[in-house]
């Protein structure tokens, strides 16, 4: 598929459909910048030797440092946003499975909701609890009933 052929063909359509081809895509996005960023970083390292060692007649020992600071900052910068982009390529796919995480628990969820709407408005019936007459003689035979005092123990034995 081309785009001369589709009037409707976007490049990154399929890759934004997949949570799985999306972070292959960024690590790879990632990678590309990460190795940007060592070229970035000698680059600097070379430029600050360099224009720190230029100096001009009539020079204090601190001059060609001032002179440099600028530009070693401006470059700092460039690393410091370099590192910000690449943590938050890796934080993108992360929230994108995320996402589809969470899209495939809606659905769930919401059929828990409603259910539980539909307890709170239809409340079950509580069953009648048993009365004294049957409680009394279940639990004669059981050996455990309703509290007693020791002096009403009849024919069990105290502990």
């Amino acid at each position: 598929m081309n785009s001369d052929n589709d009037p409707n063909y976007a490049p990154l359509r399929d890759v934004a459909q997949s949570p799985e081809a999306t972070a292959r895509y960024l690590a790879d996005v990632q990678r590309v910048l990460l190795d940007i960023g060592k070229n970035l970083e000698t680059l600097a390292h070379e430029t600050r030797v360099h224009l720190r060692d230029t100096h001009v007649e009539g020079d204090r020992w601190y001059h060609a440092r001032l002179r440099a600071m600028p530009v070693e900052k401006a470059l700092g910068n460039v690393l410091k946003n370099l590192n910000n982009l690449t943590e938050g390529l890796e934080k993108s796919a992360y929230k994108r499975r995320a996402h589809d995480e969470a899209v495939v628990n809606t659905a769930k969820e919401r059929k828990d909701k409603e259910l539980e709407r539909q307890r709170k408005k239809n409340p079950q019936q509580l069953q009648a609890a048993p009365n004294r007459a049957q409680q009394g003689a279940q639990s004669q035979s059981s050996g455990y009933s309703v509290p007693t005092s020791i002096y009403d123990l009849g024919n069990r034995e105290s502990a």
